[in-house]
């Protein structure tokens, strides 16, 4: 099994940054993807972006583009959302899912989710 542990989130004020950490542990070799998703109150889960386990470029959701970068370090299994100029609109539950599935598209194994917000 994967177990995935999320940490870094927190309040911040709008314009600020912040860095989230989901470090996986157990089996990752049977990771194929790993993605960041959020889910704001009232509203519906969304990808904000993934990258393959084994490297290459990430995918990023079109509305953070330029303002959130995913990336990973294979030493300690660890991949990070870094957020810069956060704006409240970014309030959310943030969570890092992990796919073992061919694909960026499904991903079965959730971390506990870390809460950001942002703060006008």
């Amino acid at each position: 099994q994967v177990q995935l542990v999320e940490s870094g989130g927190g309040l911040v004020q709008a314009g600020g940054s912040l860095r989230l950490s989901c470090a996986a542990s157990g089996r990752t070799d049977s990771i194929y993807a790993l993605a960041w998703f959020r889910q704001a109150p009232g509203k519906e889960r969304e990808l904000v972006g993934s990258i393959k386990w084994s490297g290459g470029s990430p995918y990023y959701k079109d509305s953070v583009k330029g303002r959130v970068t995913i990336s990973r370090d294979n030493a300690k299994d660890t991949v990070y959302l870094q957020m810069n100029n956060l704006k409240p609109e970014d309030t959310a539950v943030y969570y890092c899912a992990a796919g073992r599935y061919p694909d960026l598209v499904r991903y079965d194994l959730w971390g506990q989710g870390a809460q950001v917000t942002v703060s006008s």
